[in-house]
This record gives structure tokens, C-alpha cells and sequence, in this order.
């Protein structure tokens, strides 16, 4: 007799392992300058390999979604950006784990970015951001982007 694959117990089963995928909390900057918006192109090794994201990364233990974009901008790109609201917070499973980014608008405060951890980095018009390859998580935070900055470019 074969074992069923649907009732209480494959609930379960299906929660325990849902709870054993690796969870990762990181943050991005989505820093505005005019229309434009910073992106950065990942390296050609590691996960996600040449796709564009939101410059950020992970919160550490005992650090807030903002201190620790403060962090990791200052580290991937040498410059400081004053934190603004919270663009929107998305979840997104990859092979990896379950990534959970909340994106924040930024403005840079002092120095301009600098290529450090990343292979490439952009200012991108706001109405061609779907133009780059975005890792899947950045996505939805990239319509409500544009959606903000792109009806004002065409007005003027």
C-alpha cells in the first residue's frame, strides 16, 4: 500500500520543511538621483551570477533594516546615503533559501559610488529599468518605482 500524499501529516511534512529552507533577511538602497536610479550588476560567480539588484545586503544580528543599509552601502560602494521610507518588502525562494528584501529609497549624503564588490553599476532612467535582468526579488520593487518616478519623466 502506498502512502497518501495529501491529509494532516502532509501538512506537516510539508511545513517542517518549508521551516528547514534557509531564511535571509536583506536590505537594498534604491538611490535616486534626478529620474535616474542606482543599479549594480552582481559578479559572474555566486548565486545570481550578472544580475542587477538594488545595491544592499544582509541584516545582522542585533542591527536595524536601516543601520545595516547604512553598513553595506558604505561597504559596496564607499559612499553614505541618508535612509528614506521603505519602498516595499518582498520574499522570493530561490535554490538558496528565501530571500526577504525590503527596499529603501536613499539619498546619497557624501562621496559618489564606487565599483567594490560589484562587476558593474549603472544610473538608469526610471522608464527602462525593465530593460536589466533584475534578480527576481528587486522586481516588485522596480513597478513601484516606476510607477512613482516614470509618470513625472513623461510629463515633462
Amino acid at each position: 500500500m502506498e502512502a497518501s500524499a495529501s491529509g494532516p501529516w502532509a501538512d506537516a511534512n510539508r511545513r517542517d520543511a518549508t521551516a528547514m529552507v534557509r531564511q535571509i533577511h536583506v536590505v537594498g538602497a534604491v538611490i535616486i538621483s534626478g529620474c535616474n536610479v542606482l543599479c549594480v550588476q552582481r559578479g559572474p560567480d555566486g548565486p545570481l551570477p550578472l544580475m542587477w539588484e538594488f545595491p544592499g545586503g544582509k541584516i545582522e544580528a542585533g542591527e536595524t533594516p536601516q543601520a545595516a543599509l547604512k553598513r553595506e552601502i558604505y561597504e559596496e560602494l564607499l559612499c553614505e546615503v541618508a535612509v528614506g521610507d521603505e519602498v516595499t518588502t518582498t520574499s522570493y525562494k530561490y535554490e538558496f533559501g528565501v530571500v526577504h528584501l525590503t527596499t529603501f529609497y536613499c539619498e546619497l549624503v557624501h562621496g559618489s559610488p564606487q565599483l567594490v564588490e560589484h562587476a558593474a553599476l549603472k544610473w538608469s532612467d526610471a522608464r527602462e529599468l525593465r530593460s536589466l535582468e533584475w534578480a527576481p526579488a528587486d522586481i516588485p520593487a522596480i513597478e513601484i518605482i516606476m510607477q512613482r518616478l516614470g509618470p513625472a519623466q513623461t510629463s515633462n
